[in-house]
């Protein structure tokens, strides 16, 4: 049986596109470690409906 790891997987949303009030949105699916990571993970990651690299912070 698989041991069961420390990484889990997380989505990051655009928080520029939120404000911006443009229909859809930008979201990224990426993995982190639990125990060294605690807090939220924030990237900066490139937003296709913006055309620019924007900040993309995890949510839930």
């Amino acid at each position: 049986m698989a041991k069961r790891g420390n990484r889990i997987q997380v989505i990051l949303e655009c928080t520029e596109h939120k404000t911006s009030g443009q229909p859809g949105m930008s979201r990224y699916i990426t993995t982190k470690n639990r125990k060294n990571t605690t807090e939220r993970l924030e990237l900066k990651k490139y937003n296709s409906i913006l055309k620019k690299v924007t900040v993309h912070k995890e949510i839930k």
